[in-house]
């Protein structure tokens, strides 16, 4: 590896209201510039926008720094970042959202974390906010410190549940290329899929206890608007993560684990947005999902992970769904009915 860090930037239609000038100049202007030699490895994922144009000029003004990869057509987030993953030459990765952006020390602060710890993946916290800032705003922690250091078998379970999100963090290139990890394309929330994943296959993890990456909540977010579209995204998402599990050996020895984070993923999270997030949900889905469940872990909600992380009521719910598709549905329907003539 001849540079000590890649930056992988996907990029789709982020032109409008600078928030892609905003989060390259965050990353063009880190303080390991003249400390570490560093690549921003900038996709375009087939943008119909001027988040082209806007990459290009980018490269033109620092083309020691920036990297321009288009893609002819649109891949998503997950098979963007692999083209990125195919030509960096760091030998530590870090993600980015191209509406996001990072302190002008996180990447420097992270790389002093890995290199006083030996972790061969270190994290940190992130700020919620809605516009353009480097104030502080609402600190989510994203990982736990009981999850940091030499990671024992309970806590790469931990980790598997709770992996975080792959923004916080960057990663030993040599861990990713060896166990050939990658992401799934063309869907949403490939990082659902990735990130329990990967976390199975790094053995030292660090944390900066510091919110360094700001997450810039906007309506067009991917998280703020659900379809059905995207539910099966989360659906796909699941079901590749339990084929690569299968594949790769896990599922014995990870089973509780892989159960619990598939119940979540495939159904409960996706069986509740879906509900509230659709305009006109169709009965015929959620039967969909009850019948998946039933295929991969019919006995799901005896998980221990499920009765204890899963809330009273979501389990009520999900046991009368359960007992019959049509009774949950009215009953769902029914009670948005009155939750929306109360408000």
């Amino acid at each position: 590896m001849s540079k000590k860090l890649s930056i992988i930037v996907p990029v789709y239609n982020m032109a409008a209201e600078g928030k892609l000038n905003y989060c390259l100049d965050s990353l063009v202007g880190q303080t390991i510039r003249g400390l570490y030699d560093y690549e921003i490895l900038c996709v375009d994922d087939a943008s119909t926008d001027d988040s082209l144009e806007i990459l290009l000029d980018y490269e033109k003004r620092y083309p020691e720094l920036v990297r321009i990869l288009p893609n002819r057509v649109n891949l998503r987030q997950g098979g963007a970042k692999n083209e990125a993953l195919k030509v960096a030459e760091g030998e530590w990765i870090g993600f980015i959202d191209s509406d996001d952006w990072v302190s002008p020390d996180y990447y420097e602060k992270l790389l002093k974390k890995a290199e006083e710890t030996g972790a061969d993946v270190v994290g940190c916290d992130y700020s919620l906010v809605d516009h353009h800032t480097f104030e502080v705003g609402k600190v989510i922690v994203n990982n736990t410190p009981d999850q940091t250091g030499e990671l024992t078998e309970e806590q790469h379970k931990s980790l598997f549940i709770r992996p975080g999100s792959m923004v916080l963090k960057i990663y030993k290139h040599s861990v990713i290329r060896e166990n050939r990890l990658d992401f799934p394309a063309h869907i949403f929330y490939e990082d659902n899929c990735a990130g329990p994943l990967w976390s199975l296959y790094f053995r030292h993890f660090a944390r900066v206890e510091e919110p360094l990456y700001y997450y810039y909540q906007h309506a067009v977010s991917t998280v703020h608007h659900i379809t059905e579209e995207k539910c099966r995204d989360r659906m796909k998402a699941a079901e590749l993560l339990y084929t690569e599990c299968r594949d790769r050996g896990f599922l014995a020895e990870y089973r509780q684990e892989i159960e619990y984070r598939f119940t979540e993923l495939y159904y409960a999270i996706t069986l509740f947005s879906y509900m509230s997030g659709v305009k006109k949900p169709k009965i015929s889905f959620i039967r969909e999902l009850r019948q998946g469940m039933e295929k991969y872990f019919p006995e799901f909600d005896q998980n221990k992970y499920y009765l204890q992380h899963t809330g009273t009521e979501e389990q009520k719910l999900i046991a009368m769904q359960k007992k019959s598709d049509l009774r949950f549905y009215l009953y769902y329907r029914l009670r948005q009915f009155v939750w929306k003539l109360r408000a």
